[in-house]
């Protein structure tokens, strides 16, 4: 247990000792008591002064920090909808600047704000969550699978038969992606637009009643 308390001790300071009786008995050899004082004192003085430079920082780079984990956001299931989500953007924003076609670019960067949008609709409600992760499980990884065997054609630099018509199929699939990833989006949104229009319905049936609306009778009352 001593042992390693001694190992954060700085080492320093005990050189500068050794150093000063070293140099001190090799320009002035120590033959009276008065000498031997006087080269302590210095000794002592050395010491004090480097430890008082050096101060605690010695011992913290010996101290190793925890990391503390993070904690997550959001509830278990809404995070790992959003963990996922931004593995997904990052591998296509790293397809988008891969592709040199500006067309293909395009769709890539629209996949990946509709895209950051079913993320974000996991946060805003997440009665959504099964759906967005069939999303995740299946459609957008498939995508992203496409994207790279485009990637990866395009980069032979060798417009074969096979390769062009592959890319062509993969560049169309995109437009199709793109309109079932909006519909998807609009979708997640009913529950929302349900509860919505109760609320406005609500809304009109208490203005009416109290006489607010321009079908009412009578005057405000409040």
């Amino acid at each position: 247990m001593s042992r390693g308390n001694n190992h954060n001790k700085p080492v320093l300071p005990v050189y500068t000792i050794a150093a000063i009786w070293l140099l001190y008995s090799f320009f002035f050899p120590i033959f009276s008591i008065a000498r031997l004082v006087w080269v302590a004192s210095l000794a002592a003085l050395g010491y004090h002064f480097v430890k008082s430079i050096i101060g605690d920082k010695a011992k913290k780079p010996a101290q190793t920090e925890e990391k503390k984990e993070e904690t997550p956001k959001y509830a278990p299931e809404v995070q790992a909808i959003v963990d996922e989500g931004k593995k997904a953007h990052d591998e296509l924003e790293r397809l988008y600047f891969s592709i040199p076609d500006l067309a293909v670019k395009r769709k890539v960067k629209e996949l990946m704000e509709v895209s950051d949008k079913i993320i974000q609709d996991a946060i805003d409600d997440p009665s959504d969550v099964p759906q967005i992760k069939k999303f995740l499980d299946y459609y957008l990884p498939t995508t992203i699978k496409l994207l790279n065997a485009y990637d990866r054609m395009g980069a032979q630099g060798i417009e074969g038969e096979n390769i062009g018509k592959t890319m062509s199929s993969i560049n169309e699939m995109l437009d199709t992606a793109i309109d079932a990833y909006k519909k998807l989006l609009d979708s997640l949104f009913a529950n929302q637009a349900m509860d919505i229009e109760t609320d406005i319905d609500v809304m009109n049936t208490l203005l009416r009643r109290e006489g607010f609306s321009a079908s009412g009778e009578g005057g405000m009352k409040f």
